[in-house]
């Protein structure tokens, strides 16, 4: 797959745009749509597809990477995903079969697969390893994971009664075949490099960055591991309150830094046409307003509508005790990685913000959506902050 990624992109089309304003026009007579107004904008570089491949995770973190060269000065980059993907796949394995087979090994992951490969092994640009070497043009890892799994599987069962000293390199085979041989020493723009020293000349030092959660199942303003699978590191997150998170969120977006998120896409809010909202459906609007065709709708008819999302519905007001709900009973699960890099409202005032994913462009925001801070206060698992976005105050609290 070959992806123009070498300009900045800002996304939106100019059929779409209209003094900053942009507008999702549906068929419907009765409907005027959703109407935005972008409050902030960081920049980031263009949309990519994971395609058929379990990497958000991978594509988030690194899209996060991209937009701070930008904001350092670096320029427009365009990163090898593959590259980090491969490098997780093999401590995956090797923690897998350490653990005899107990643990995760998947192709999901976390922001900590993101930033612990890179100060380990280092980045490389996407031309130097795309990771398409079997004759497809999008990512499609359903063969290389099955045929992954069934090698470490294999291994388990330790048929040898005695691990081999050859199965490693039998593991990076598979993954040297699938996603190419691993670049220990490339040329870009003329130039000798090794992963390590390239991502060394990018600037990119990991320790910059910061996970942050907000649950009551362990004492606010602590680190403690995130109880999900895909977090096969055992990567700890500071616990926040839900409100001071969302200010960290706010605060970064206005001081020019994005936010890698971790959010649960599941719930029917979240529509593929780019919208994301909590509605609230025992909602009572005054008649007249732009959510009167919310009133006098059978449950089946508003659940139809939030499927559909073809205007603002009145959403849920989210708290603490929700989110831990949510939590508790699997309703918020650790499903996908996403880059937030904006804020906007819509014509009632309500906040939303920009998010930029990785199911390519085939959407009417050309792969952003408008997640509202609702949804995000709802339904964020985790997020990944700069450290200078982090008030005094709250570098204190944590103990930083």
């Amino acid at each position: 797959m070959k992806i123009m990624r070498n300009k900045l992109t800002t996304l939106f089309i100019a059929s779409l745009c209209l003094s900053n304003t942009i507008i999702a026009q549906e068929d419907s007579k009765d409907s005027i749509g959703f109407i935005f107004e972008t409050i902030k904008e960081v920049p980031i570089t263009s949309v990519k597809n994971q395609a058929s491949s379990g990497t958000c995770w991978c594509f988030s973190g690194l899209g996060m990477i991209e937009s701070e060269l930008i904001r350092t000065g670096k320029g427009i980059h365009d990163l090898s995903e593959m590259f980090i993907v491969y490098n997780n796949y093999v401590d995956k394995a090797k923690k897998y079969v350490r653990l005899h087979g107990k643990g995760s090994f998947a192709a999901g992951g976390s922001f900590a697969d993101v930033f612990e490969a890179i100060a380990q092994y280092g980045l490389v640009p996407d031309t130097i390893m795309p990771g398409l070497n079997y004759g497809a043009e999008k990512h499609k890892h359903g063969e290389v994971n099955s045929l992954l799994t069934a090698y470490i599987n294999t291994l388990i069962t330790n048929p040898n009664k005695k691990l081999s000293t050859a199965w490693e390199n039998g593991f990076k085979g598979i993954l040297d075949a699938y996603f190419g041989k691993y670049p220990e020493i490339f040329v870009f723009e003329g130039k000798n490099y090794t992963p390590q020293s390239y991502a060394q000349s990018l600037g990119i030092n990991a320790d910059n960055y910061i996970s942050l959660t907000s649950f009551t199942h362990h004492p606010f303003y602590k680190p403690f591991i995130i109880e999900v699978e895909d977090n096969w590191r055992w990567a700890s997150s500071y616990n926040l309150p839900i409100d001071e998170l969302m200010e960290v969120i706010s605060a970064s977006l206005n001081k020019g830094y994005t936010v890698a998120w971790g959010s649960d896409v599941s719930e029917q809010g979240f529509s593929r046409k780019g919208i994301a909202i909590v509605p609230d459906m025992d909602a009572k609007e005054t008649a007249g307003s732009d959510q009167a065709h919310w009133l006098g709708l059978t449950e089946k008819e508003r659940q139809d509508m939030v499927t559909n999302l073809k205007n603002p519905v009145p959403e849920l007001v989210i708290t603490q005790e929700m989110r831990q709900k949510a939590f508790d009973n699997y309703e918020t699960t650790d499903d996908h990685g996403m880059l937030i890099y904006g804020i906007a409202k819509d014509q009632n005032g309500t906040q939303y913000y920009l998010v930029k994913n990785s199911w390519g462009t085939d959407n009417p925001y050309k792969g952003t959506w408008y997640a509202s801070e609702s949804f995000v206060k709802y339904k964020t698992l985790n997020v990944i902050v700069h450290k200078d976005v982090l008030s005094k105050e709250l570098k204190k609290k944590l103990g930083l």
